[in-house]
């Protein structure tokens, strides 16, 4: 194979830019740990000052760790109160009241008291991505959750769900319903995760400087230490831990990284 311009081959080459990569990452990632609350719009005085009270709105128990480890850990390093709705127990093989004990314990390490997790356990709203969650029902739900606990900021998927499954799916519906309708509190505010392609996904911290140059509303990135919390708090669900879940912790870009828009 023939040497490249300096003399290099191409997998030299190759593995010099991943170097150069992972160290940019790394440093970016040095970063956001130290000012990350800038990462979230209105930066940590907002959050506290304005008393910023968030509501991750998810549809199965191991949602808020698979997916919003880096939102949860970042609003909650920059002083703002967290609670969690998941709008089912996530009882498709029969697991529900053990599924409901382990979100507790991964929220537990991620900063959020049992008294502040709330599961709704709805006939209509089954954790299966063959039933399609009725809009109305789901939004209802929501809103009363909202205005019980005067929530100022929610927090949900986007339209692809990041996995594409229905109920996630269903939430943002919900929530985009509720937003275009003019039935959230005034002053309230919605942050979607964003979904991106497979490659990105699956590229871990190495999507730190793709997601720094991205336009968004908000990113979030952990430290090293806050994203072995984070995977502490995705081992909580044991029932859940099979082995296609342990590559994904490990090559996830969600367990590092959260970037959100606003809806």
């Amino acid at each position: 194979m023939a040497p490249g311009p300096w003399g290099w081959g191409p997998a030299a080459l190759a593995l010099l830019l991943l170097a150069l990569l992972l160290g940019g990452a790394r440093r970016l990632r040095r970063h956001y740990g130290a000012a990350g609350a800038r990462a979230y719009p209105g930066g940590r005085a907002a959050a506290r000052a304005g008393g910023v009270r968030a509501l991750l709105v998810t549809a199965h128990p191991d949602d808020e760790a698979m997916f919003f480890a880096p939102t949860v850990l970042g609003l909650g390093r920059a002083g703002a109160r967290a609670a969690v709705l998941c709008c089912s127990a996530g009882n498709y093989y029969n697991q529900g009241e053990i599924r409901k004990k382990e979100l507790e314990q991964s929220c537990s390490l991620l900063g959020i008291p049992a008294s502040d997790v709330t599961v709704v356990d709805h006939r209509d709203l089954p954790d299966n991505p063959a039933v399609e969650w009725d809009t109305q029902l789901l939004a209802t739900l929501v809103l009363k959750h909202i205005e019980a606990s005067n929530v100022n900021l929610v927090v949900t998927f986007d339209a692809g769900g990041v996995s594409g499954h229905a109920n996630h799916i269903a939430l943002h519906t919900a929530l985009r319903y509720l937003h275009s309708e003019r039935k959230l509190p005034e002053g309230c505010r919605v942050l979607m995760l964003e979904s991106v392609n497979l490659f990105r996904k699956y590229i871990s911290v190495l999507d730190v400087p793709i997601s720094c140059l991205l336009p968004r509303d908000a990113l979030f990135i952990l430290t090293e230490e806050e994203t072995e919390q984070a995977k502490s708090a995705m081992r909580c669900h044991r029932s859940q831990l099979l082995w296609f879940r342990h590559i994904y912790m490990l090559f996830s870009r969600y367990m590092v990284i959260n970037s959100l828009r606003l809806l």
